[in-house]
C-alpha cells in the first residue's frame, strides 16, 4: 500500500485518466472548476471513475460523501479528506 502524499494535481490527473478511459473519450482537458455534469459524464460512468480513483488510491468514498458534489474540485476535496482519513492514525 501507497502512504506516499497525493497532491492535488496528480489526484486531478488521476481523474482525467479514469475519466478518459471510462466515458472513451479525451478528458484531459477539464479543470477543476469543471462542472461534472457539463462533462458529458453520466452518473453511472461518475460511479466507474470514483470506483477507480478508490482502487487506486485504497479509499473507501461512502455515498453520503457525495451530496453535493458539483465541480470536480468538490470531488478533488472529498478525495482528500478520505486520504486524510485513511493516513491518521
Amino acid at each position: 500500500m501507497s502512504d506516499a502524499p497525493h497532491d492535488r494535481a496528480s489526484l486531478l490527473a488521476l481523474f482525467r485518466e479514469n475519466a478518459t478511459d471510462v466515458v472513451e473519450k479525451d478528458m484531459h482537458h477539464v479543470s477543476e472548476s469543471s462542472v461534472i455534469g457539463e462533462l458529458g459524464i453520466d452518473s453511472l460512468a461518475v460511479l466507474e471513475i470514483i470506483g477507480s480513483m478508490e482502487r487506486a488510491l485504497r479509499i473507501r468514498i461512502p455515498d453520503e460523501a457525495l451530496t453535493g458534489v458539483e465541480t470536480v474540485s468538490d470531488l478533488l476535496a472529498v478525495v482528500e479528506a478520505r486520504i486524510a482519513e485513511r493516513t491518521t492514525p
